[in-house]
Order: structure tokens, then sequence, then C-alpha cells
């Protein structure tokens, strides 16, 4: 609040808003790109383990893709095998009593 009200009293320098706004424009690319991988590699490594193609995870590039590709993900069939369990095998049953 004091913030604005003290732009208010002292307007800036329209230079200095240029050089300000340079900065953000170089720096801004960047961070979007980091942000977009930050999403796109794990959903890259979830559709690859779910048998889906690992190119779905581009959906989040397009505005609600990333909803799209989380309801495919979690209503379509996960074409895997599933992992054994681990632990000892069953033990054969005794043999048969001789009488």
């Amino acid at each position: 609040m004091h913030f604005a009200l003290y732009v208010m009293q002292n307007p800036p320098d329209p230079e200095q808003v240029k050089k300000m706004v340079l900065a953000v424009m170089a720096i801004m690319p960047v961070i979007i790109l980091v942000a977009l991988a930050v999403v796109i590699v794990p959903f890259w490594f979830i559709c690859k383990k779910a048998g889906f193609s690992p190119w779905l995870s581009l959906l989040n590039i397009v505005p609600f893709g990333g909803l799209i590709l989380m309801y495919v993900l979690a209503f379509g069939e996960w074409k895997v095998v599933p992992a054994p369990q681990p632990g000892w095998p069953p033990m054969p049953p005794p043999p048969p009593p001789h009488v």
C-alpha cells in the first residue's frame, strides 16, 4: 500500500520503466521454460510407465491440456504388467501319510 502511494506521489522515470520492462522481458522466457520443464518431465515418465505415449506430456503446454492429460491418466487403462509381490513362494502341501 505504501509503495502504491509513493508511486502516485513520485511518478517513475519513463527511461527507468523501459529498462525494467526489458529486464523482465529478458528473464521471463527463461522462467517459463524452467516451469514447463518442471511440469513436463514428471508427466513424461508417468505416461511412459503407464503405457501411454510420452509425447502426451506436451499437452501441458496448451491451456487446460494438463487437466485433459490428468483425466486421460486417471480414467485410461494402464498397459502395465503388475509387479511380482516380494516374499517367499507358497509352501507345497505335505506328502500324504503312508498307511
